[in-house]
């Protein structure tokens, strides 16, 4: 039985993801040791499923179409930047939400019924925070420049976009990064 790396997750389209692209050439001067997400993979995170059996995959898709139907289109902007779990020690750097953090999390907890009840889902012990994921931190070589170069950044802003729908995707790992493909797109009622 085949296993898929499976999401659930928000485009941001082109826009967007080149003003992120920027924002991490600009953290990145700071000389701290970060794997930067590449721009084609930037992208809000509803959900990670993890590993989902490929026969799963249907009935996933189909609960995920059902659940978006009953929400409508919304503006997201895509603004601040910080880093998870915080400047001193940090993990994550990520760019933030602000239009549209309410229905993003109202996605997020509709979702998580039907796919709890599928069985592909586990609910993760932290609270939900809507965020891009820039870069994760490889070593705390250079940390205390990432914060300041964060600090600087405090008031950026990446754009906004119009969510329309919602997209499975999967993930493979490879040597080069994950490569996602998108495996069905959920429509939110309009």
């Amino acid at each position: 039985m085949a296993r898929l790396r499976t999401f659930i997750a928000i485009d941001l389209g082109k826009p967007i993801r080149a003003r992120c692209l920027a924002l991490q050439e600009t953290l990145a001067r700071g000389g701290a040791e970060v794997k930067w997400v590449e721009e084609e993979n930037l992208h809000l995170t509803l959900l990670f499923l993890g590993e989902v059996e490929d026969r799963d995959l249907p009935a996933l898709c189909q609960a995920v179409s059902d659940c978006c139907i009953q929400h409508n289109p919304f503006t997201l902007s895509v603004e601040t930047v910080g880093c998870f779990p915080n400047p001193r020690r940090p993990r994550v750097v990520w760019a933030g939400v602000g239009a549209g953090h309410a229905q993003v999390c109202a996605l997020h907890d509709a979702l998580e019924p039907p796919l709890l009840a599928l069985g592909c889902y586990r609910r993760e012990e932290r609270i939900y925070t809507p965020h891009i994921t820039l870069g994760r931190v490889k070593s705390e070589r250079s940390t205390a420049a990432l914060a300041l170069a964060l600090a600087r950044q405090a008031k950026w802003h990446g754009g906004e976009t119009e969510v329309r729908e919602v997209r499975v995707l999967s993930s493979e790992l490879t040597p080069q990064g994950p490569v996602y493909t998108v495996l069905s797109r959920a429509k939110l009622h309009s």
